[in-house]
């Protein structure tokens, strides 16, 4: 099966990002080479974060892209790359995870979701703003 995104450019997303292993605290423990991640691929990659919650095993985005440009998939993987490399290496690290020389921090895979509309864009704000609060 094929995995379909919507891809377009100009436009907002709502994004969940989880680490592999969701009981480890790495992007609180680590918040500042997180910070510098989103720095450093905003520099080159372009993105307005219009809203975010970082939590210590997942954290939810809101991003705008700008005009003739799509590519949050470009983006997401960058900042995942270049958190994974600032940290030592202390991860188990899988088989198949070794064979594609990848570290093991973070899922595979992200949802994302594009907003459609005004209500759709404050109704994600909203569950980013209140998302640390659910979990207390």
């Amino acid at each position: 099966m094929q995995y379909r995104r919507s891809i377009t450019a100009n436009a907002s997303y709502f994004f969940t990002i989880n680490l592999a292993e969701r009981k480890r605290t790495l992007l609180t423990q680590h918040i500042q080479l997180l910070h510098m991640a989103f720095h450093k691929i905003r520099l080159n990659h372009p993105f307005k974060i219009n809203a975010i919650v970082i939590l210590p095993d997942h954290l939810h985005m809101m991003m705008t892209l700008p005009q003739h440009d799509a590519n949050y998939s470009l983006r997401i993987n960058l900042i995942k790359s270049y958190f994974s490399r600032s940290l030592p290496e202390t991860e188990t690290i899988s088989a198949s995870r070794k064979s594609k020389r990848e570290r093991g921090i973070w899922q595979r895979r992200y949802w994302e979701h594009f907003i459609r509309d005004d209500r759709d864009y404050e109704k994600h704000v909203a569950y980013i703003h209140y998302n640390p609060i659910a979990l207390t």
